[in-house]
């Protein structure tokens, strides 16, 4: 399985931020949305990633004043980044070896999706769950073997 089916599977809704913003807009828009995670664009074009994982370094780092950080001052600038064409096997190592619970999909310069490990879990179930299917259907197919000697 590709990334780009997974990304399918999935959808391609995108929540976006600007690096200008407040960080507890952030945390409002995450929270009302139900994500871990908010792609920051300027101009157009990606120039982060802000995840729940940046919010809390942020808020551990300025105390009581977190609220009036910026995205630029808690995102991740040049995220690493997955492919459409990237394998889920090969995701899913880059995923684990560097940490990451989010990656954005880019093709080139645009932005495909975000892909985050929950995604790449259901789609590993799903995937496991369409073979077992396949195998319990050709186990039950099986011919009977003939015992006419």
């Amino acid at each position: 399985m590709q990334v780009s089916e997974i990304l399918a599977i999935k959808g391609k809704v995108l929540y976006t931020i600007a690096p200008d913003r407040s960080l507890s807009e952030a945390v409002a828009t995450m929270t009302e949305q139900d994500v871990g995670s908010l792609v920051v664009f300027e101009h157009g074009k990606m120039v982060g990633m802000l995840t729940f994982r940046e919010v809390l370094k942020a808020v551990n780092d300025a105390g009581s004043a977190w609220q009036e950080k910026t995205i630029a001052d808690a995102m991740v600038a040049e995220p690493m980044t997955a492919g459409a064409n990237m394998e889920m096997d090969e995701l899913r190592r880059h995923m684990v070896a560097n940490h990451q619970r989010y990656l954005p999909v880019m093709e080139e310069d645009v932005l495909l999706g975000v892909i985050s490990f929950h995604d790449v879990a259901k789609a590993v179930l799903e995937e496991q769950s369409f073979e077992n299917r396949m195998l319990k259907n050709y186990i039950r197919n099986w011919p009977a073997e003939a015992d006419e000697s």
